[in-house]
């Protein structure tokens, strides 16, 4: 599959006809078990579903292939698969140096669940190279990074950052929920392992949840396997074929979901309600040439900051009809959210906490100009 397009992996990777009967999607194996020829006489290798499921393999095969990956694992959310990378890596007293705007969900894991187990984790501004080889430490053993971020949407120089950890010896991990492997390949430009909220832009349509690690090669399979098997944080079977249904039409919506986004942001940069617009799309964001560099669109995430401050932030989120409040993203329909109190309430107070007057859109592949006059009618709403 490595020789053909990406549209062409989407649909065909890990999704051969069932042999039996020649159907042409591929069953799910809605099975607990697996009948043993003999003892320890395994069929295909499969004994039990925490350790591995035809319907699962199916899908990790698919994804590896989408990231250009030797291999991927999927699991039973975004955080679930952070653990288990975490967990298969790292040990008590190795250093994480941790984009300074990232999902608090990541940053709540690494503060609160493994920094009582030894593990020091650190923020930086990654979009400064100069700032990352100072904070690099003897013991810092992964550089995590999201590109684009959440929420700000900053930009990161994948291949510099890479350049940098590898010659201080740290391991490269990228979070691509938000570009999605349509748009970006991190692996490609140099990254050790890329991870995913499956549940966002892979899955597609709001209705699974999962996540995924994904290997540039075998170094640290075995062991991130391990956390898998003697966790349990799997992908259910209908989970796992949920999710292989969605990315058959990856490439597809994920022109659609940047063409309306772009549209969006420059519809909202010429308004005088926004005295901020986040997104990469634009030639007036810092990271505009690097995005332009290392993604092939700009994706469907944006963010706003509201002039009038919180109060307005927190009214216009409750005033639009097609943009429906609700956390998560990446799905065909749009939402807007609140970050400060909702996706990353979690990081209030900290370092990371996000400015009070900030909207988030998870714009979807509705028709864009009914999107624009939601807004548009909700910034009339909340002027009175």
């Amino acid at each position: 599959m490595s020789d053909h397009a990406f549209a062409t992996r989407a649909i065909h990777a890990g999704q051969a006809p069932d042999p039996v009967t020649g159907a042409i999607i591929p069953p799910i194996y809605q099975s607990s078990t697996h009948v043993q020829d003999s003892v320890g006489g395994l069929r295909a290798g499969y004994e039990y579903n925490r350790a591995g499921n035809p319907t699962r393999s199916s899908l990790e095969t698919q994804i590896a292939a989408l990231e250009g990956g030797a291999g991927a694992l999927s699991f039973a959310s975004g955080l679930a698969a952070e653990d288990a990378l975490l967990r298969g890596i790292l040990k008590p007293g190795d250093h994480v140096l941790l984009g300074n705007d990232v999902y608090g969900g990541t940053y709540r894991l690494l503060t609160k669940v493994l920094a009582p187990w030894g593990i020091e984790t650190t923020t930086v501004e990654l979009s400064d190279a100069d700032v990352l080889r100072a904070a690099i430490r003897p013991e810092t053993k992964i550089v995590w990074l999201e590109t684009p971020s959440n929420p700000l949407l900053k930009i990161v120089d994948i291949a510099l950052i890479t350049e940098i950890a590898h010659a201080a010896g740290a391991v490269v991990v990228v979070d691509n929920t938000f570009a999605s492997p349509a748009l970006q390949q991190p692996l490609a430009l140099g990254a050790d392992l890329v991870v995913h909220s499956t549940t966002k832009y892979l899955g597609g349509h709001s209705d699974v949840l999962g996540g995924a690690v994904v290997f540039a090669d075998d170094r640290f399979f075995d062991q991130i396997k391990f956390q898998q098997f003697a966790v349990g944080a799997v992908s259910a079977p209908l989970d796992a074929w949920l999710t292989t249904r969605g990315i058959k039409t990856l490439a597809l919506r994920m022109r659609q979901h940047s063409e309306n986004a772009q549209a969006i942001a420059e519809w909202a940069s010429a308004r005088p309600e926004f005295a901020q617009v986040f997104f990469p799309g634009l030639p007036s964001h810092p990271g505009h040439e690097i995005a332009a560099k290392q993604m092939s669109g700009f994706g469907g995430m944006l963010s706003f900051g509201l002039a009038a401050g919180a109060d307005a932030a927190r009214a216009f989120v409750e005033s639009t009809s097609l943009f429906q409040l609700a956390e998560s993203l990446g799905g065909v329909e749009s939402l807007i959210g609140y970050p400060p109190d909702m996706t990353h309430a979690s990081v209030r107070g900290t370092e990371l906490a996000v400015p009070e007057n900030i909207v988030r859109l998870s714009v979807g592949i509705e028709d864009v100009s009914d999107l624009i006059a939601d807004l548009e009618q909700g910034l009339d709403r909340i002027a009175g």
